[in-house]
C-alpha cells in the first residue's frame, strides 16, 4: 500500500538512481495520490463513465464522504491548536518556540499538514533560513516531494527531494542532504545548477509525517465503497427521472398525431366506443426501490464503520451527552491517539533540526525540553470541566488542573496571569484591609 525510497548508506545518489526514484514517484502520483486528491476534491469515477444514449436519464451524483471524513477528523484532531510547553518553565526556550511558531503561522501549517496526512497517508515539512535570517517552515504534499532513507532498520533520512513544474511543464527540483541543497532541471536528463547552498541544519532539513505506520489515508480503505455509493444513488436518481417520464400505453384505439398532442398538452383522455377493450396505463419497469434503498443504507453505514470516523451529522448525536457521546466517538478517538503519536514524533524532529541551526541561538539539546499537548475537539461541557478541575485541587499540580479546561489555550500563560492577579491583591491596601477584616485599622505594608 505504501512505499519507501531506500538507498544504502554506502551508495552514492547518482543521476541514474535519482532519475529512477523520480520515475517511481511519478508513477505513485499517477496511480495512487492523484486518485486520493481527486476524491477529496469531488472528482469521482462516476463523472467519467461513458455517456448514456440521449433518451436515457443520465444523472451523475457524488456524495463526497472523503472530504467529510478528512475535515471531520482534522477538526477533531487539531481543531484546538497544539500547545507547546517548555520543561521547568524555561523562558528562553518557551519564548523562542512561540516566536518560531508565530513567525511561520504554525497553527495553520499544522492543520494543513494534518489534512495532507489524512488525504495521502503522509506529508512533508521542509525547513530553511529565509532572507531575514529567520528559520522558515513550510508543508508539502507527497505529490510534490519524497524522502530517501537508508536501508537500515532505523530508516535514517539521507536525501529530501522536492519537485515542481514550471509554466512550460519542465520539471525542476532540489535535493537536500545532511549539509547542503542542490538544484536541478530535467530536460531529457538531469542538469545540475552550479550553485549549491549550505543549509546549516544538523541533518536532512525535512520531516516526513504519517497518518499511521502503514501511511494509509483516512478514507482510502473505503474508497471503493464511496464509488459504489455514488453509482447507486445516481441510478436511483435515474429511476426517479424514468418514472417521471414514463411512456403512456394506450391499447385499443389508434391515436392520430393531433390526439397525442391534445393528451400531452391538456392532460385529458376521452374515448368513444367499447371501453372494455381499451387499456390506458403507463409502461413501467420492475420497481427496484427497496433493493436500492437497502444497498444505499448498507454502504453508508459501512463507510463510517470501516473508516472509524463518526457521522456527527446523524440525528442521534444531537440527543447524546456525557459518556454516551464519548462512546460514539471512541473509534475516532483511537485514530486520533495514533495520529497524535506520529505527529509528536515529527514535531520532535522539527525542533531538533531547528535548534541545531546556529541562527536559532538555542542550545542543540534544548529541543528535548519541549512537550506538545494535544486537545481532541470533543463537544465541550464547561460546567463539567470546571467541576473536574475544582475536584483536582490539591490532588494534582496547578498545571495539570488547568489543562483540563478546554477554554485555556496556554496553561503557563494562565498560571502567570493568576500569579499576577494574586500579587495585585496583596499590594492593594484597600483589598488587603477588606480581607484583613479591618479590626485594628492597620494596613499591611504601612508603618505602625
Amino acid at each position: 500500500m505504501y512505499s519507501l525510497y531506500r538507498l544504502p548508506a554506502t551508495e552514492e545518489l547518482t543521476d541514474n538512481k535519482l532519475t529512477e526514484f523520480i520515475t517511481k514517484h511519478s508513477a505513485e502520483c499517477s496511480f495512487r495520490y492523484q486518485r486520493l486528491k481527486d476524491a477529496y476534491e469531488t472528482d469521482y469515477p462516476i463523472f467519467h463513465e461513458p455517456l448514456k444514449p440521449k433518451w436515457k436519464p443520465d444523472n451523475r451524483i457524488a456524495v463526497n464522504f472523503a472530504k467529510y471524513m478528512v475535515d471531520t477528523m482534522n477538526g477533531f484532531f487539531i481543531g484546538h491548536p497544539i500547545k507547546l510547553q517548555a520543561e521547568d518553565g524555561n523562558e528562553d526556550v518557551q519564548k523562542y518556540i512561540e516566536f518560531v511558531d508565530q513567525y511561520n503561522d504554525q497553527d495553520d501549517n499544522n492543520a494543513e499538514l494534518s489534512k495532507i496526512c489524512s488525504i495521502y497517508g503522509r506529508g512533508y515539512e521542509m525547513y530553511y533560513v529565509d532572507e531575514l535570517g529567520n528559520i522558515g517552515i513550510t508543508h508539502l504534499s507527497p505529490m510534490d516531494a519524497f524522502m530517501i532513507y537508508d536501508d537500515s532498520v532505523l530508516q535514517r533520512e539521507r536525501f529530501f527531494v522536492r519537485l515542481y513544474m514550471d509554466s512550460d511543464q519542465v520539471l525542476h527540483g532540489s535535493v537536500s542532504d545532511e549539509t547542503e541543497v542542490r538544484w536541478f532541471v530535467m530536460k531529457g536528463k538531469l542538469i545540475w545548477e552550479e550553485e549549491s547552498k549550505i543549509h546549516g541544519f544538523d541533518g536532512v532539513p525535512a520531516t516526513e509525517y504519517s497518518e499511521n505506520k502503514e501511511r494509509i489515508g483516512i478514507f482510502e480503505p473505503v474508497l471503493t465503497m464511496i464509488d459504489a455509493y455514488n453509482k447507486a444513488i445516481s441510478e436511483k436518481a435515474n429511476d426517479v427521472d424514468y418514472f417521471a417520464d414514463a411512456y403512456l400505453e394506450i391499447l385499443g384505439p389508434k391515436l392520430e398525431d393531433d390526439d397525442v398532442t391534445h393528451i400531452r398538452d391538456n392532460r385529458i383522455i376521452n374515448f368513444d366506443g367499447d371501453t372494455e377493450r381499451m387499456l390506458v396505463d403507463f409502461l413501467q419497469k420492475p420497481d427496484g426501490d427497496t433493493t436500492q434503498e437497502h444497498l444505499i443504507e448498507r454502504l453508508e453505514k459501512l463507510i463510517f464503520q470501516i473508516s472509524m470516523v463518526a457521522n456527527i451529522s446523524d440525528e442521534s448525536f444531537g440527543t447524546s451527552s456525557g459518556i454516551a457521546m464519548k462512546y460514539k466517538l471512541q473509534g475516532m478517538s483511537n485514530l486520533e491517539k495514533t495520529k497524535e503519536r506520529k505527529f509528536t514524533s515529527g514535531m520532535n524532529r522539527r525542533y531538533r533540526l531547528i535548534f541545531s541551526n546556529p541562527v536559532s541561538g538555542m542550545k542543540k539539546d534544548d529541543w528535548v525540553k519541549i512537550h506538545p499537548h494535544f486537545t481532541p475537539n470533543f463537544p465541550a461541557n464547561l460546567q463539567e470541566e470546571a467541576e473536574i478541575a475544582k475536584n483536582l485541587e490539591g490532588v494534582v499540580s496547578q498545571e495539570t488542573q488547568l489543562g483540563v479546561l478546554s477554554i485555556v489555550d496556554n496553561v503557563q500563560d494562565e498560571i502567570d496571569k493568576i500569579e499576577s492577579e494574586q500579587e495585585k491583591l496583596i499590594v492593594d491596601p484597600v483589598v488587603t484591609k477588606m480581607f484583613d477584616g479591618g479590626s485594628d485599622g492597620d494596613v499591611i505594608g504601612t508603618e505602625q
